[in-house]
C-alpha cells in the first residue's frame, strides 16, 4: 500500500510536523524547504506591512504573499511526487520496472525541488530590497526571514542534487538532465548569496 500523498499545508502546524516526522516521507524534506520558503515570505510580508511610507514596500509585499502561495502550493505538490518515488524505491529490486519507474520519479522530483528554489530565488531579490528600504525596527524580523530563506534554498538544493543523482544512477539521459543541472548551479549561487545575507543581517545584533 503506497503512503498516502495529500498533505496540505493548511491543516494545523502541529498536525503538520507529526506528519513530517512520520516514516511515509511524504511530506519530507523537499515539503519542509518549501514551508520554510513560505516562513520567509510571511516575514518579509510583515516587514513590508510595517514599513507603509515607502510604495515600494507595498509593492514588495504583494509580490512576496503571491510567493507565499506559490511556495506552499509547490510544498503540496512536493508532497504528492515524494510518495511516488518512494513508491518507485520500495518496487523489488527483480522488478523489470523498477528502474524506469525509479528514473521517472527521480526526475519528477528534481523538478519540483527546481520550482521550489525559483521561488526562493525570488524571494532573495525581495529580500535585498527590504533589506534597503525596511523599517529597521524590523531588523531582528527581517534576520529571521533571511535565515529562513536560506535554510528553504539550501533543502531545495540539496534535494534537486540528490535526485538527479538518483535520476543517472538509475540510467536517465545527460540530455534529459542538462537543464535542471543548469538549474542547481544557480540554486547553489542563491542558496550563498541568502546565506550571505542571513549572516550580515545577524552579525548586526553580536555584542
Amino acid at each position: 500500500m503506497e503512503p498516502p500523498a495529500d498533505v496540505p499545508t493548511s491543516i494545523p502546524l502541529d498536525d503538520w510536523l507529526a506528519k513530517l516526522g512520520q516514516s511515509t516521507g511524504a511530506p519530507g524534506g523537499g515539503a519542509a524547504a518549501g514551508v520554510m520558503l513560505g516562513i520567509a515570505a510571511s516575514l518579509l510580508s510583515m516587514v513590508a506591512a510595517y514599513t507603509p511610507d515607502d510604495p515600494r514596500a507595498a509593492e514588495c509585499g504583494r509580490r512576496v504573499a503571491r510567493l507565499r502561495g506559490e511556495a506552499l502550493q509547490g510544498t503540496e505538490s512536493d508532497g504528492v511526487l515524494s510518495a511516488e518515488f518512494g513508491a518507485a524505491l520500495a518496487l523489488p529490486a527483480d522488478d523489470p520496472d523498477r528502474d524506469a519507474r525509479v528514473r521517472a520519479a527521480a526526475a519528477r522530483a528534481a523538478e519540483s525541488a527546481a520550482r521550489l528554489g525559483s521561488s526562493g530565488a525570488v524571494l532573495l531579490r525581495e529580500l535585498r530590497v527590504m533589506r534597503e528600504i525596511g523599517n529597521r525596527s524590523l531588523s531582528a524580523d527581517l534576520a529571521v526571514a533571511a535565515g529562513a530563506l536560506a535554510a528553504g534554498l539550501s533543502g531545495c538544493s540539496i534535494n534537486l542534487r540528490a535526485n538527479l543523482r538518483t535520476a543517472r544512477a538509475h540510467h536517465a539521459p545527460a540530455a534529459a538532465l542538462a537543464e535542471l543541472h543548469v538549474g542547481a548551479a544557480r540554486l547553489a549561487e542563491s542558496q550563498q548569496s541568502a546565506t550571505r545575507i542571513a549572516a550580515e543581517l545577524s552579525a548586526e545584533f553580536d555584542d
